[in-house]
């Protein structure tokens, strides 16, 4: 048995769907789990409590925590430590692996124009130190031999069928699609890698399906040689067969829509993410496993004919 715990996101559905090749004993996991095959088992649990989270991941081999929460600092804060101490134990009293899906908000901002599984830690963000502290209480157990995990960790993602999660959706694909002006968090002039959603899925998989995949730090298959903010903006409205005007957003700005819209005060602190280069490496994947991303021109017609065919 294998389990998807806060299946039902952009990278959990891919996940489950990739996992199909490894097994037919696939759990689903969530407070409102949905399957993706007929075979999956849906087990309805709230991560928060620990009684259920143990039940949960009862009879599995391998647990993949793939939890997505509303994007809120006070949320993390309070939300995040609960449900890894919750998996942790979960996973020690089964003797079940552990996959943690993570994303870079612990690396410097001083070393993000290359970063690799070594990029020295030291956040920038107060969601940062929120990531800090539970990957902190994950290699704590792993490495004092409590525990089997490993990290899997992504870029900002971007795909088919995610126009909700998306940073790259929400501001560039969508407001392209609807004649508005994009939203770049930043200067147009630096690169910005993006993760694409289905190769995340399939990566986390052969990671968690890899006997000595564990025990340490991934970065999940992404292209090299990202697009700047320019590249993006441009490349995706070529795509769609559209003109596209972009507005860039200063922290100025983004304090002052703060007022009416709460997202962007949480987005305000991650937006040294874009003022300066944001390259991905995940060589250290490519190369075990002879994996080859999807690129990025790819990565864009496949997202527009996905979910832009009206246009």
């Amino acid at each position: 048995m294998q389990t998807i715990l806060g299946s039902g996101g952009a990278i959990g559905n891919e996940l489950a769907k990739a996992l199909k090749e490894y097994t037919s004993d696939i759990r689903l996991v969530s407070r409102n789990p949905q399957a993706i095959h007929d075979t999956d088992e849906l087990v309805t649990a709230d991560l928060t409590n620990a009684d259920e989270t143990l039940k949960a991941v009862e009879g599995s081999d391998v647990a993949y925590l793939a939890i997505g929460l509303p994007y809120s600092y006070k949320v993390w804060q309070e939300v995040w430590p609960k449900v890894m101490r919750n998996t942790i134990d979960a996973c020690k009293a089964h003797n079940t692996k552990l996959v943690f899906i993570d994303n870079i908000y612990m690396y410097d901002p001083n070393h993000l124009a290359d970063m690799t599984e070594t990029t020295p830690i030291n956040p920038g963000s107060k969601k940062g130190e929120v990531r800090k502290e539970i990957l902190k209480m994950l290699m704590k157990e792993v490495d004092a031999g409590s525990l089997t995990a490993l990290v899997a960790r992504c870029a900002d993602y971007y795909g088919p069928g995610i126009k909700a999660t998306s940073m790259l959706t929400e501001t560039v694909f969508s407001k392209i699609a609807n004649n508005e002006k994009t939203n770049w968090l930043g200067p147009l002039n630096f690169k910005h890698s993006f993760t694409y959603v289905p190769d995340a899925g399939k990566g986390t998989a052969i990671l968690g399906n890899t006997a000595d995949a564990f025990n340490q730090v991934w970065h999940l298959p992404t292209a090299a040689n990202p697009l700047t903010g320019q590249e993006w903006t441009d490349s995706i409205a070529q795509a769609m067969g559209k003109k596209a005007k972009t507005m860039v957003l200063t922290k100025f700005i983004a304090s002052i829509m703060g007022v009416f819209m709460p997202v962007m005060k949480e987005i305000r602190e991650m937006m040294y993410q874009y003022d300066r280069e944001y390259v991905f490496n995940s060589e250290k994947f490519e190369d075990k496993f002879n994996f080859t991303p999807t690129s990025y021109d790819d990565g864009i017609a496949e997202i527009v004919a996905a979910d832009y065919t009206e246009l």
